[in-house]
């Protein structure tokens, strides 16, 4: 998904737990945990800027790998 205000816009289901949406935002990646009606700006977890769009799925599995249940994945939202 392209946002043609900011960039890159992409929205994760993190095993089914929460979802994240993670905007190309001035040259860095920034992160927004979504919740009804709201997003919250998700500070603690920071993504380099040199992680391609194509590999955030991979990254974000890195970081949230403990949360995963048996046969678990993260998903890109449409």
């Amino acid at each position: 998904m392209v946002d043609t205000a900011t960039g890159v816009s992409m929205r994760f289901n993190i095993y089914g737990r929460f979802q994240i949406e993670v905007r190309r935002e001035h040259e860095s990646w920034v992160a927004y945990r979504l919740t009804p009606g709201k997003r919250v700006l998700e500070d603690e977890l920071v993504i380099p800027a040199d992680v391609d769009a194509a590999e955030l799925a991979v990254y974000l599995d890195d970081i949230f790998h403990e949360l995963a249940g048996p046969g678990q994945e993260i998903e890109l939202l449409a």
